[in-house]
């Protein structure tokens, strides 16, 4: 009878020990860290941030807000666009709250000052949607993870539209790490066209006309296409201004940018017929993600999903799809073991995780602009869509 026991025992252990962490952590919450600059200039992009985690969510778990049994529990945190705050709050979410992972942020000086703390903690960041290619690049590390699109992604599409013998550019961008960043990208992607001038300006300039007009003294004599290529988050921006100036009628210069948040994009209607690049528009993608997405944004705001609308949702379905294939592990190593590689669906369709950087390769959409009077902004119709695959992203971290 004893020997009965023991041998009962020691099967018990041996099955919990084969268990491991999984069985440990069963039925306990997962716990999400949530940061973004819902305070600043990049307020917008926040909340839409936010609300399409909270729907990604919702649609990965088939409304039940739980994963393997484990319950997902979000600890929202504003970082106010402040480097220094932002990284507090991260080492306060890993220590104090006992996150399991962390989503965020919104800029990309913010998600720099973070990327160190991740790796002091041995925990996952997942980026989104700070742009900076040095997330994934100099600065990365690998506990870093990023299902935003990266500046060189941005560049790579962007010089698929405008990358053409006798085109000149002279760019406008924020000066900061984003506007930098997708600057020197540019540069690296733009073959054959010239860029002749670059011109920075801070993150909530009210006052464009000087930073304009030295944008125009270099233009306007050069001989060839004329652009101002735009760069820029965050509000105010400087497309109305651009509007204003007329520098297409007296100077012959036209306006090239990517996509951006729809308030922004009301300044497009002036300039119709536009072409460039962007990451999301609602009316793009064709697949069940982002049906759902638009039919169910538009039940519960009366209006369509964003720009970073989308960028939340897919960070929430990595996530949840991630925790799904380790069956509610949240081990960091299990997870980065998971997650490198890992393919998911989202609005914009396919994302894979790269495996040399944990950067979500993704397809991009060249558009031209169609003034609608149906839309109060410029609708950027779909002119083809840029695969992941020819965007050709270099590898720029030193893994």
């Amino acid at each position: 009878m004893q020997r009965r026991t023991l041998v009962a025992l020691s099967t018990l252990a041996l099955a919990a020990t084969l268990a491991g962490p999984a069985a440990a952590q069963a039925g306990k919450d997962v716990k999400i860290a949530l940061l973004t600059g819902k305070t600043g200039p990049l307020e917008a992009y926040a909340k839409q941030t936010v609300v399409g985690f909270m729907m990604g969510l919702e649609y990965a778990t088939g409304g039940t807000m739980a994963v393997a049994g484990r319950k997902i529990v979000i600890i929202e945190k504003d970082d106010q666009g402040k480097p220094d705050i932002g990284k507090a709050q991260l080492a306060a979410a890993y220590a104090d709250d006992k996150v399991d992972i962390a989503v965020g942020t919104t800029g990309s000086p913010v998600a720099l000052a973070m990327l160190p703390v991740a790796e002091e903690y041995k925990k996952i960041l997942l980026v989104e949607p700070a742009v900076a290619d040095s997330i994934t690049g100099d600065k990365w590390n690998r506990y870093i993870f990023r299902t935003g699109r990266n500046s060189s992604q941005d560049a790579a599409a962007n010089a698929a539209a405008l990358d053409q013998p006798g085109n000149v550019i002279a760019v406008l961008a924020n000066d900061n790490a984003f506007g930098r960043d997708a600057v020197k990208a540019s540069k690296d992607f733009i073959k054959k066209a010239k860029i002749v001038h670059e011109e920075y300006l801070p993150v909530g300039t009210t006052d464009f006309t000087a930073g304009l007009q030295r944008i125009v003294d270099r233009l306007k004599d050069q001989p060839g296409n004329k652009y101002v290529s735009v760069v820029w988050s965050g509000s105010p921006t400087p497309f109305s201004k651009i509007a204003d100036l007329e520098l297409d009628k007296r100077f012959g210069i036209k306006l090239a940018t990517g996509g951006n948040i729809l308030p922004a994009m009301v300044a497009y209607k002036q300039f119709a017929g536009m072409e460039g690049a962007l990451y999301y528009y609602f009316g793009i993608p064709k697949n069940k993600v982002n049906e759902w997405l638009v039919a169910n944004h538009y039940r519960v705001h009366k209006a369509p999903p964003d720009f970073f609308t989308a960028g939340g949702m897919s960070a929430a379905i990595a996530v949840v799809e991630a925790l799904k294939k380790t069956k509610g592990d949240t081990a960091t190593e299990k997870l980065i073991a998971t997650m490198e590689g890992m393919s998911f669906e989202t609005p914009k369709g396919t994302m894979t995780f790269r495996k040399e950087d944990h950067q979500a390769m993704q397809d991009m959409y060249h558009f031209r602009i169609k003034n609608d009077p149906a839309f109060a902004w410029g609708v950027p119709e779909l002119v083809r869509v840029i695969p992941a695959a020819e965007l050709n992203i270099p590898i720029r971290n030193k893994r």
